[in-house]
């Protein structure tokens, strides 16, 4: 067979199987397609598939397909990553900063120490979790960023799902990990930061601040057929010059999406844009992310490092919003609720890791142990929270401002009555 033949087997593979699993098996409560495809991926990569038929996966994906699919994979985490951006609620999060700040900086440093200290423990047990050209303080710090990742495209989703997303608690939910992802692309930046490319990476950052501000300018003048496209145009650019100046494209690919005003796009448009490029093009991202899973310093380990991980992040999430909810006095249950609802990681935290593997600060084991957190997280979300929502909206109460009674779970903002 010809390349482009092999190609669209594994096309056919990347969107059928996932897809199968998920109708057939009907995962959706504890397993949204999103997460099968995820799983899917790493089943169909070399720690699976390669390992049980090793010259059928050697024939499916071979180099010039693998190439191929990285190609798309990229363009699609972009185009997805500056989604996020443009998402982000800056003006909302400013209203409510004091509560705001608060909650997202606790549902973050506490989950960022406690697995920067499983991190610590897995150097100091075992060797094979730093990448060729990481320090131990890159890989303590990126794992426990990992740690504190919320995926908020697909945190959107799981809200549409229990039916909250436009409820005061969504909205809650969605400014504290809006707030939380500036800081996470802050975060890998200062990971990423190279001395040698300083010089590259201050210009970077001059030129972006004078650029985004010139592109606000053109895009609130322009129709608003033509933004999606001078979007996508500007999108090309930050992350081509954020890769040259050695900060990685993914974090040019969120600036560029986070100095845009979400009410330029309609939306309905961007939830439908949003939903068009999980559903045609993530598959294929999620694909070349189990291809690049690794079990070399063994299964065991990776498993076991996976379960630290998990239980780090778990913990650190839920001690952070418990201490937020006892200190702004929140309604029962509604920080146990928060705190899951935040757990949600994928695929935000595994397009984090892939940044790490790609710059070699961790190791494919250790990024295959944050691929398996990452899933478990994502898939333990839905069936954890449905019923705590349940138990808070039975015991929703009244309070009262100079606007009159608020029926319902409190916004946060309120002191229950």
């Amino acid at each position: 067979m010809n390349t482009s033949e092999v190609f669209l087997i594994a096309m056919l593979l990347i969107y059928s199987v996932p897809y199968l699993v998920w109708r057939l098996g009907r995962t959706e409560h504890y397993a949204p397609l999103v997460v099968v495809q995820i799983i899917g991926g790493i089943l169909l990569g070399p720690g699976v598939l390669g390992a049980v038929y090793p010259s059928y996966y050697a024939a499916v994906f071979d180099p010039q397909v693998i190439g191929a699919l990285n190609g798309i994979a990229w363009w699609a985490v972009m185009i997805f990553v500056w989604i996020a951006g443009i998402e982000l609620d800056v003006a909302q999060a400013w209203a409510r900063r004091g509560e705001t700040a608060l909650t997202a900086g606790l549902a973050l440093i506490a989950p960022l120490v406690v697995g920067g200290a499983a991190a610590v423990v897995m150097l100091t047990l075992g060797t094979g979790w730093i990448g060729d050209a990481g320090q131990p303080w890159q890989v303590v710090l990126g794992i426990g960023m990992a740690c504190a990742v919320t995926a908020l495209p697909i945190l959107v989703l799981f809200l549409e799902k229990l039916d909250i997303l436009r409820e005061p608690i969504g909205q809650r939910v969605l400014r504290y990990a809006s707030a939380d992802d500036v800081a996470i692309w802050g975060v890998l930046a200062l990971i990423l930061l190279d001395w040698q490319r300083m010089g590259r990476q201050g210009g970077f950052l001059i030129g972006f601040a004078v650029a985004a501000w010139l592109i606000r300018r053109l895009m609130a003048r322009i129709p608003a057929r033509d933004r999606w496209y001078v979007g996508l145009i500007w999108l090309a650019a930050c992350g081509f010059v954020a890769d040259w100046s050695g900060l990685h494209f993914m974090v040019g690919a969120f600036l560029s999406g986070a100095v845009l005003d979400a009410r330029w796009f309609d939306r309905k448009a961007m939830d439908g844009f949003r939903d068009n490029i999980l559903l045609a093009v993530m598959p294929v991202f999620f694909l070349s992310t189990g291809l690049r899973t690794n079990w070399d310093v063994g299964g065991a380990a990776v498993f076991g490092a996976a379960a630290l991980l998990l239980a780090a992040s778990v913990a650190g999430k839920l001690a952070g919003v418990h201490l937020a909810g006892r200190l702004l006095k929140w309604a029962p249950g509604e920080a146990s609720a928060i705190g899951w609802l935040l757990q949600t990681k994928a695929p935000i935290m595994i397009i984090f890791a892939n940044v790490l593997l790609d710059r070699h600060i961790i190791t494919g084991a250790t990024f295959t142990a944050l691929l398996l957190m990452a899933v478990a997280s994502t898939m333990l979300t839905v069936p954890i929270v449905t019923p705590k929502l349940q138990r808070l909206k039975r015991g929703a109460f009244v309070v009262v401002d100079d606007a009159g009674p608020i029926s319902g779970i409190d916004d946060g903002s309120l002191a229950k009555r």
